[in-house]
């Protein structure tokens, strides 16, 4: 922070974040993270914002005991994305999974204007580099990184000095000093992803007028944070112990993950090989990208992901299963919420990582009005559903068979928008005897547990008086109708819904507000880490049948069979699973399914040098103006994306940083 910001103002903007935050969702079991930062506003917030300042007087004060220090240490937490917050991710809309109205850009945000082609040097979009314009005002404009790695560096000064907090024991200096290490080290992953070669803040660095930091070369960056994630490995708890008040701390699970995800995106193809970036050097010469492939990256990850995969193992992380079910659900509702809870359910064993700092809260912003249940009223609920989901994401899903859906040699989706109603063997996943799109049956489970869509059902426990799910609720999206065009101010611009994200028991019943269910955002979770390590392991090991074996982990929990029988037995190009290009192509595509919607499509795409591909090409939806299921079920084109390669696989460093500052290059194509 500058001095010139007066404590008083620090201290009316934090009271005013935490009003407008907790007015607006349940306050749940909050872990260390959100207890000791707001506790630490409310105990003494002049004293506690005074941590962050620049001169050294403060800096030092904050270190004369245990409890000043450990204030500055949740300083240094307090820069974590807020990944669970939709504004804040840039994953969730920046891409194509998500959309937002087209007559309302007033309420679009800077990732949703990325996705529109909107990105700029003049003012960029989503700024980590300056720290400045999510695209909500100055409310939002608080997530600066390279402060918070100076934090980070200043914290590790200062306790590795004894002297310093003298009060605190051996054990928890080291702990905090590995955390600290390890997120000054995710603050350099965070940025990397987004620019490529940034400065490495090792140590706190002089504050200038005219900064002089230069960019280092992708494989420097990529070692100076695996290097500190092993540094920080020893001293970090296998496990948190004091659940009430600890989860969200960084634990070795979390670490040797991020480290893992970090050498994946180092093996991929944007910094693996990419000759785009040949010429890419710095004001000396230096060159930022090497653009020779390397094997020996996929197979860096690939160990380091096992690595990963046993610390998490070990501590108990699984894959989460709905199985105490007290509710007597069928087994097709059971299987959607082992899908939809693995994300949703509040520290359940398959996160690895969960934001504490950051609860996901945009329930009524994917969940749309809903029509039946016999427990509750029925009809129409206070919610909008405006978050659209593109067609080509919903066709994206599998069969029933598991394959993809043009690949099906027994089902046939050519006519996909064709009409069929359904039967009351579909009952759990669409409404009997609704009229609706071709496209909507013989999907797989997680088409129905992420996805809603017109005729659709929506699986809530309130909405039956048991709580089970032979009548719930459903979706009618058509025009004039409870959750379709014309009936709300907002408004779905596809037709197809995010169920995934929205927890099964949330009250959303009645005339009043709903209430929202929130859980700590998932940023790892055991799916990830499997599919990761498929991954690396067919780049490594062409065609790897242990890559297979990981895969059918997700799969069968999704249930499905395996990639071996679901090829084999119902796709029109059998043996694909048997070449090191069919087995990625599989692999991309199960990946995109597993983790839909978590913010993973966005980064995957510009990793896989896919995007400039699937970020061309029309986003299209269903005729939201129909009023009849003939009119309704047709296809529209929505926008047309633009995705300018190379230039948009790396973010914007502006004009502002790059004028004031000599010794910066900017990214190609900007």
């Amino acid at each position: 922070m500058k001095n010139s910001i007066q404590t008083s103002e620090k201290c009316s903007k934090a009271f005013k974040t935490l009003f407008r935050k907790f007015a607006i969702k349940p306050i749940y079991k909050l872990s260390t993270i959100i207890l000791l930062f707001t506790s630490g506003i409310f105990y003494s917030c002049e004293e506690y914002l005074n941590i962050v300042p620049d001169n050294v007087a403060t800096i030092d004060n904050a270190f004369t005991l245990r409890n000043e220090a450990e204030k500055y240490l949740f300083t240094c937490y307090s820069y974590l994305p807020k990944h669970g917050d939709g504004w804040y991710n840039v994953g969730m809309m920046g891409a194509d999974e998500i959309i937002l109205p087209q007559a309302t850009e007033g309420q679009w945000h800077a990732a949703f204007r990325i996705a529109m082609g909107q990105q700029n040097t003049d003012n960029p979009y989503f700024n980590e580099w300056a720290g400045t314009n999510k695209g909500g005002g100055a409310g939002y404009d608080w997530l600066k990184i390279f402060t918070g790695m100076r934090h980070c560096n200043t914290f590790i000064e200062k306790i590795s000095d004894e002297n310093n907090a003298p009060d605190l024991s051996l054990n928890e200096r080291a702990r905090w000093l590995a955390e600290a290490k390890f997120l000054n080290a995710y603050y350099h992953y965070h940025l990397f992803r987004m620019y490529g070669p940034i400065p490495i803040m090792d140590g706190v660095q002089e504050i200038t007028e005219e900064p002089t930091a230069h960019r280092m070369p992708v494989d420097s960056v990529v070692n100076f944070i695996t290097n500190s994630i092993d540094e920080s490995l020893e001293n970090l708890p296998e496990r948190i112990i004091a659940e009430n008040t600890e989860f969200g701390r960084i634990t070795k699970p979390i670490a040797l993950a991020i480290k893992a995800k970090t050498l994946l995106y180092a093996a991929s193809p944007l910094f693996n090989g990419n000759t785009d970036y040949a010429n890419f050097t710095d004001k000396e010469g230096v060159q930022l990208f090497n653009s020779t492939y390397d094997v020996t990256k996929w197979e860096r990850a690939r160990d380091a992901i096992k690595v990963a995969i046993e610390s998490a193992e070990q501590n108990g992380h699984a894959l989460y299963e709905y199985t105490n079910d007290v509710l007597n659900l069928s087994d097709t509702t059971k299987t959607q919420l082992s899908i939809r809870n693995a994300v949703t359910e509040r520290w359940n064993e398959e996160v690895v990582w969960g934001l504490s700092n950051s609860y996901f809260f945009n329930h009524n912003l994917a969940m749309p009005p809903m029509v039946g249940g016999t427990g509750t009223s029925t009809s129409r609920f206070v919610l909008g559903g405006i978050w659209a989901v593109p067609i080509k994401i919903a066709k994206m899903f599998y069969s029933k068979n598991g394959v993809p859906i043009e690949e099906d040699k027994t089902l046939d989706f050519s006519d996909y928008l064709s009409l069929r109603i359904a039967t009351t063997e579909e009952k759990f996943n669409i409404y009997p005897s609704f009229e609706t799109a071709r496209l909507n049956f013989d999907r797989e489970p997680r088409f129905y547990a992420d996805l809603g869509f017109d005729g659709g059902m929506w699986y809530m426990k309130d909405g039956n008086a048991n709580g089970n799910d032979q009548e719930n609720y459903h979706i009618e999206s058509k025009n004039a109708e409870s959750a379709g065009y014309g009936h709300f101010t907002n408004w779905n611009e596809t037709g197809y819904f995010v169920k995934k994200l929205v927890h099964w028991e949330s009250s959303t019943s009645g005339s009043t507000d709903p209430s929202w269910l929130s859980y700590p955002w998932p940023e790892v979770r055991m799916a990830d880490l499997y599919l990761m390590y498929a991954e690396a392991l067919n780049e490594a090991e062409p065609a790897s049948t242990v890559a297979i074996e990981y895969l059918d982990r997700v799969r069968s929990r999704a249930g499905l069979e395996g990639v071996a029988e679901s090829w084999s037995t119902y796709s029109n190009n059998p043996s694909k699973y048997t070449t090191q290009d069919g087995l990625r192509e599989i692999i991309h595509q199960e990946r995109m399914i597993e983790m839909a919607f978590e913010g993973k499509r966005f980064w995957d795409l510009r990793r896989w040098k896919k995007a400039a591909e699937e970020l061309n090409k029309d986003i299209t939806g269903l005729n939201i103006y129909g009023k009849t299921s003939e009119t309704y079920n047709t296809e529209r084109v929505i926008f047309t994306q633009e995705f300018i390669t190379p230039r948009d696989y790396l973010w914007p460093i502006g004009n502002y940083d790059i004028r004031r500052n000599p010794n910066l290059v900017e990214n190609p194509g900007w």
